[in-house]
Order: C-alpha cells, then structure tokens, then sequence
C-alpha cells in the first residue's frame, strides 16, 4: 500500500517517497547545563539513543537505556537527548556523529530514534536494539497504565543487562 493510498493526500517532497521533509524552527540558545554535559560524555565509546515514547514499549526503552548508561556502563556509554541531538547541531548531535559505537533502543519496529538521527547524521549506522523483543509480555498491550511501574522496570533492568554484557 502507498502512503497516498492511506493519508490520501500528497506532501511538499512527492518526487521522493522514501523520505519526509520536515522543517523544524532554529533554536535561538543552546543549554549550558546540555553543552557541558555533551562536553563531558566526549570520550565515551559509545552513544546510546532511546525511544522516547509514550507507551509501554518506548518506556521500558527509556528506562533500559537510562540504566545502562547511568548504571551498569556508566564508564562506556553517554546517555543522548534525543530532542537535543534531532533538532540542534550541537554537543549532543556531536557525541552521536563522533561515538565509535551508536546503539539506538527502539520501543518497536516503526525505530523513531534511529530514523530521526539518521536524517540529521547522514552517515550514522546505528546498532538498532528491538527492546520489545528481548523481554516477555503481553503484545496486546499498549499503555504505561497496563502495566506496573516495577514490572516496566524490571524488564527495562532485563533489557539493559542484555546489552551491557554485549560492550
């Protein structure tokens, strides 16, 4: 099925179907706290993107991520704001151009961290990690109100460990 098909409508960019055009408004400030924080991840190996996703599958994305990088590979792993690295070309992009490794965990297949990077670092081949195939649950849900808080973190923890042991 065709894109025009479902949405019925064409955009500004019809002559190349495989990609959207998106114009996102410059910022006009970057955040110190950012920028220093992006200075001092620099030397770290390996940049981690997350899934930012409001549902269960992005969540237990996030959490995973926040715990390898703050957690279990503290020393390896720089921790990226994925905002800040899709829509500014600062410190955060740099830590994502620059990394040795770029490890992106994705909630699910539609891979939005990995997507977006790539149209704003044309060269970046992230290692892509399906989150939401490295833990047990029921597919059919959806909500962070489906599961428990303990049981989204737990499999975030599983998940994690997961790719620790893989650095």
């Amino acid at each position: 099925m065709n894109w025009k098909d479902c949405c019925g409508k064409g955009s500004q960019n019809e002559e190349n179907e495989d990609f959207e055009v998106v114009k996102i408004e410059k910022s006009k400030g970057n955040c110190k706290l950012c920028d220093d924080y992006a200075e001092g991840q620099k030397s770290k190996p390996v940049a981690v993107l997350s899934c930012e996703g409001a549902c269960l599958r992005g969540e237990v994305a996030r959490r995973a991520a926040n715990i390898l990088c703050h957690s279990l590979a503290r020393d390896k792993t720089a921790r990226i704001c994925l905002g800040g690295a899709f829509t500014k070309d600062t410190g955060q992009r740099a830590l994502v151009a620059n990394a040795e490794r770029v490890v992106a965990f994705e909630g699910c297949y539609v891979n939005c961290a990995s997507r977006m990077m790539k149209g704003v670092v044309t060269k970046l081949a992230p290692e892509v990690i399906a989150v939401d195939r490295l833990y047990d649950f029921d597919r059919n849900l959806f909500g962070l109100d489906e599961m428990p808080s303990e049981e989204i973190e737990a499999h975030a923890r599983t998940v994690a460990e997961k790719v620790a042991a893989t650095l």
